[in-house]
């Protein structure tokens, strides 16, 4: 795993060691931030299930100027210190279940990263909460990372879906 492009183009980023973990892939992100390029810069990002940071610290390289990481997994997030220290940045990290986190967070984001444990039913929840508390800033955007097409009601509007292999993002804006 490395930064893609930005002021940090190139580092190679920590990773996790064993199978349960499933980091977004580098062409996945890098497709990503070619389509959320006009976003990124200037922007509040939320990082929602960052396990190793590399999507929010992507934003980082891109300039966002403020960038959100949250998991419930202090395995995932000591591998996220580790590259914030190795990039020498010092973002906001809660370890928090996203739902407590999205229920309690005073911030709005122009950048919602969703990538929870597939199968898991977590990224339908927190998109509700999202469009429910209105934490996405108008003109903003979600992006849901999953193995498999969206379907149902999100509470915001779906508006794009790509897919890349086995993995599939699919792209909401607030009503």
């Amino acid at each position: 795993m490395r930064i893609i492009g930005g002021k940090y183009r190139g580092k190679a980023l920590a990773a996790f060691k064993g199978r349960d973990i499933r980091p977004t892939a580098d062409r996945v992100k890098e497709s990503l931030f070619n389509i959320l390029a006009p976003e990124i810069s200037g922007a509040n990002v939320l990082d929602l299930f960052a396990g190793s940071g590399s999507v929010g610290l992507e934003a980082i390289s891109r300039g966002a100027d403020y960038v959100v990481f949250n998991d419930v997994s202090k395995e995932s997030l000591a591998v996220l210190r580790k590259n914030c220290t190795a990039l020498k940045v010092e973002p906001k990290i809660y370890n928090l279940d996203y739902r407590e986190l999205l229920s309690t967070i005073d911030v709005t984001f122009d950048v919602i990263f969703i990538d929870p444990p597939y199968k898991s039913g977590f990224g339908r929840d927190a998109l509700g909460i999202i469009a429910k508390r209105s934490l996405l800033n108008t003109g903003g955007v979600a992006v849901f990372e999953s193995d498999r097409p969206f379907e149902g009601d999100a509470g915001l509007v779906k508006y794009d879906e790509r897919k890349y292999g086995s993995t599939y993002l699919t792209f909401f804006s607030p009503d």
